[in-house]
């Protein structure tokens, strides 16, 4: 089974831009993993941003695999582990992450399609 890893902007854009990831994802036969570090950024921005909380609750429902990933800073760690695990998608909009990262990515284009590089 394939994996994606997402990380914070991924989530916070697709929710902002209507996009039910969650399904698609599921629809294709991926894993969606989410690091606890990503879930700590959400929760700190929560009280002020709705896009946030509607996060929070949407990965509750979907009950995505939690992973702990070594190390404080949320990029390097995803960065880490997808140079780890070569094979995993990484989901994300951050444009140092996705230099840094030589595994498949999943982008967001034209503000509402979902695609794997």
């Amino acid at each position: 089974m394939k994996e994606i890893i997402l990380d914070t902007s991924f989530i916070l854009t697709c929710i902002r831009n209507k996009i039910d990831f969650f399904e698609q994802l599921k629809l294709d036969g991926i894993r969606i993993l989410i690091p606890k570090q990503v879930i700590k950024e959400i929760e700190g921005i929560s009280h002020s941003r709705i896009e946030a909380k509607l996060a929070l609750k949407l990965i509750k429902i979907n009950k995505p695999k939690i992973i702990g990933l070594p190390g404080k800073n949320t990029d390097n760690a995803i960065i880490n582990y997808s140079k780890k695990n070569p094979n995993v998608i990484v989901a994300t909009l951050d444009r140092e992450i996705k230099s840094k990262v030589k595994s498949p990515k999943l982008i967001i284009r034209n503000k509402k399609k979902l695609e794997i590089i």
